[in-house]
């Protein structure tokens, strides 16, 4: 049975083949063509800001430019992309850092907000589990946007984040985990609330 990693390459086959053929600006055309929007998607799964997001996207793609000479093959071509795009992300979060504060009193409010318990009705359990995932640590809300909102599958989120299946897995249960724990406390663990919301 194929790898994930074989299924990227195989599907890359042709951009690669322009590449050792010396068609630079072929080849770095069609990966624009298919990349680019799943490139801004990361970013913006990431970073969680859209105007940074597009900047983070686009010094992605700079920086693939730059670097196509050096692609050898010996990752997929999927894989180094989104490696590169994963660091630029990391840069602008390491740049951002010191200008957050947890004690900041908007977000104190916000988290207060969110952890009183009150009624809450059909109508408002979408808009409510969309900012409880916002509440998330970082690494399990970025992990269950591109699973469950971007809809990827397992190989391709743990491709995009740079680590093993197991730990995407173990990340989805303990992102599940917080979220029924905040839906219980609010009394909306019951199914037939979402139920209700879907009919």
């Amino acid at each position: 049975m194929p790898t994930a990693s074989a299924d990227a390459a195989s599907r890359d086959s042709d951009i690669a083949e322009l590449l050792r053929a010396g068609h630079r600006e072929r080849a770095f055309a069609e990966l624009v063509q298919r990349y680019e929007g799943k490139i801004f998607r990361l970013c913006h799964t990431l970073l969680r800001e859209r105007t940074q997001a597009q900047d983070a996207a686009q010094e992605s793609l700079v920086r693939i430019w730059k670097s196509l000479d050096s692609y050898d093959g010996r990752a997929s071509l999927s894989s180094w992309i989104y490696a590169i795009t994963r660091n630029r992300c990391l840069t602008a979060l390491e740049r951002r850092r010191p200008m957050e504060s947890l004690s900041d009193a908007g977000v104190e409010t916000q988290i207060e907000a969110l952890q009183a318990p009150a009624a809450q009705t059909t109508n408002d359990i979408a808009p409510l589990l969309r900012e409880l995932v916002e509440l998330l640590p970082e690494r399990l809300r970025r992990t269950l946007l591109l699973y469950y909102f971007e809809e990827r599958s397992l190989s391709e989120v743990a491709l995009m984040l740079g680590c093993p299946e197991g730990t995407v897995k173990t990340q989805l249960f303990r992102a599940r985990a917080a979220l029924a724990e905040q839906l219980r406390r609010r009394g909306l663990d019951d199914p037939r609330h979402w139920l209700e919301a879907a009919s």
